[in-house]
C-alpha cells in the first residue's frame, strides 16, 4: 500500500504543464490549445506538481509576476485522491512561493470559504458568457493586428489593467498559433486591444481592454469576424463593469460560469471600467 510519506511536491517540467492543462479540461474549465507555452513563459518556476509514489496526483500554479503580485491557478487534485490532505499541502507550497506578494485567484464559488481561511478576501465576481458567432466580415480603419504595433506600447497599455508587468507572458500570448489579435490604434496611441484563441470548446476572448465601451465593441466584432456562423465564443467579464454587462447583453450572450476574484491584500489599483474581458482565470 502506498504511504502518504511517498507524496512529493516539486517544480513542473514543461510536459507537466501540459498535464495540468489536460486536467483543467477534464474539470470543464475549457483551456486553450496553446495555453501551455504562454503560461510557462510567465514564470517557469511557479508551477508545482505533487506525486504519490511517482504518480502525479495534484497541481498548482503560483505565478510570480514581480515581488509584489502573484496569481494562483490550476489548483487540482485527481478525483480519487481528494479529501486526503494532498491538495492542502500543494496549496501551502503555492502560498509559500508567493509569500511576499499580494496574491490573486479566480476561485469557484463553492470554495470561497476555504480561500477565506487562507486570508483571501472577495473583490468581485467574474462571469463567463457564451455567444454564437454570426458570419460577418468586419473592418475598422483604426484596428490592426498586434504584430503591427510596437510591443513596448502594448506592454505599457496592458499595465493599466493588470497589477504587474507581464512582458514574457504577453510575448507568447499575442503570438500563439491559431489565435488572433486586434489593437485599436489611433494618433499613435493604443485605445484598446484584445486577443482570441482556440479552446477545447469554441474560442475565448481575453484580454479585452479598452478606453470605452464603443472601442471594446469594435474590437470584439473584429475578433469574432473570422469565426464560422454558429461557432461558440466566450468572454469573461468583471461583474462590476456595467458597460461590459451591457455589451454581452447586446450580443445575446448567456452566462455559463462564474468565479470569485479574491486577493490576500487590497484590490490592485487597476482600471476595472476598462476591463471588458479577463485574460484568463488561471493566470489573472
Amino acid at each position: 500500500m502506498v504511504q502518504d510519506s511517498e507524496y512529493r511536491i516539486g517544480k513542473m517540467k514543461r510536459s507537466d504543464v501540459d498535464l495540468a492543462i489536460e486536467w483543467a479540461a477534464q474539470e470543464g474549465w475549457n483551456p486553450g490549445w496553446q495555453d501551455a507555452e504562454s503560461f510557462s513563459a510567465a514564470d517557469p518556476d511557479g508551477f508545482f506538481i505533487g506525486s504519490l509514489a511517482g504518480e502525479p496526483i495534484s497541481t498548482i500554479s503560483a505565478v510570480k509576476y514581480d515581488n509584489d503580485f502573484g496569481f494562483l491557478g490550476f489548483y487540482i487534485v485527481k478525483p480519487e485522491y481528494r479529501g486526503r490532505g494532498y491538495g492542502f499541502k500543494i496549496w501551502q507550497k503555492g502560498l509559500e512561493y508567493l509569500k511576499s506578494c499580494n496574491i490573486g485567484l479566480d476561485g469557484v464559488i463553492a470554495q470561497q470559504d476555504n480561500y477565506r481561511k487562507s486570508g483571501f478576501k472577495l473583490a468581485y465576481r467574474n462571469i463567463r458568457y457564451e455567444g454564437l458567432a454570426e458570419r460577418t466580415s468586419y473592418s475598422h480603419p483604426d484596428i490592426d493586428s498586434a504584430s503591427q504595433i510596437p510591443f513596448s506600447l502594448l506592454e505599457g497599455y496592458d499595465r493599466q489593467y493588470f497589477p504587474a508587468g507581464r512582458n514574457r507572458f504577453l510575448q507568447k500570448w499575442l503570438n500563439q498559433n491559431g489565435g488572433d489579435t486586434a489593437v485599436y490604434f489611433k494618433a499613435g496611441e493604443i485605445e484598446g486591444y484584445g486577443v482570441i484563441r482556440k479552446c477545447r470548446i469554441g474560442s475565448k476572448i481575453g484580454p479585452l481592454f479598452a478606453n470605452s465601451a464603443a472601442i471594446a465593441d469594435s474590437i470584439m466584432q473584429k475578433l469574432v469576424s473570422n469565426l464560422a456562423a454558429g461557432d461558440k465564443f466566450y468572454l469573461d467579464i468583471p461583474e462590476v463593469n456595467e458597460a461590459a454587462k451591457k455589451m454581452v447583453m447586446k450580443y445575446r450572450m448567456k452566462p455559463v460560469f462564474e468565479t470569485a476574484r479574491m486577493y490576500t491584500e487590497d484590490k490592485p489599483k487597476i482600471d476595472l471600467n476598462g476591463i471588458f474581458g479577463v485574460t484568463s482565470f488561471e493566470l489573472g
